[in-house]
């Protein structure tokens, strides 16, 4: 049994990719490939913790408004940010209007360049990639959490960041190829160059 949707295209997905066309277009372009730079994926890091409690579909959509706001989340910049510009971004509609979830990407952009010295963040994060990846078929066999997310999400709580529980790492490590949660049957299974079909590393 497999929970993939073959789309008109005669492609197969899952069901939360096949009938939304941003979400369709995101996965088939976007999620699960690599990244390995620092901006990348500390606005990823951000997205993910502004998702928690909310759809993906809510994010994404809200995903230009949220780089406007957040100056392209460039590091430097918003660990700059004082005041002033919480309330800014609390004001702004176009965004997730948390205070908690606001503060802690400013914080987590200055958690990001304390790495530097050491690395920096994408080196950090990917270094908590296993040896293989899951296999599978249906939604239910797609784990939530990880032995690694639970590991990288202690590390950077360690390192200074907020809203990275090992949810939310085990999110981002499938959004930017630290694994590949891609159903076995689906058309994208294996095409990041990271991992195998088979759930081994390429």
């Amino acid at each position: 049994m497999s929970d993939v949707v073959i789309g008109g295209d005669g492609l197969a997905r899952p069901a939360w990719a096949s009938v939304d066309p941003l979400l369709r277009d995101y996965y088939d372009t976007e999620w699960g490939m690599p990244v390995r730079e620092e901006q990348g994926l500390f606005e990823r890091l951000s997205l993910e913790a502004f998702q928690s409690g909310l759809s993906w579909a809510t994010i994404l959509r809200k995903r230009p408004a949220f780089r406007a706001a957040f100056d392209g989340f460039d590091p430097d910049r918003v660990a700059s940010y004082d005041d002033g510009d919480v309330g800014r971004l609390l004001g702004d509609a176009g965004i997730v209007r948390n205070r908690r979830k606001v503060e802690a990407t400013i914080a987590n952009a200055a958690a990001t360049i304390a790495l530097r010295p050491d690395g920096g963040l994408a080196e950090l994060v990917w270094s908590f990639q296993p040896a293989m990846t899951p296999t599978p078929r249906t939604h239910d066999e797609i784990p939530t959490t990880s032995p690694e997310s639970v590991a990288l999400a202690r590390e950077l709580k360690r390192r200074g960041f907020r809203h990275v529980g090992p949810t939310t790492m085990f999110a981002l490590m499938e959004a930017v190829g630290i694994v590949d949660t891609h159903l076995v049957d689906s058309h994208r299974r294996g095409t990041s160059g990271v991992w195998r079909q088979d759930g081994s590393r390429a």
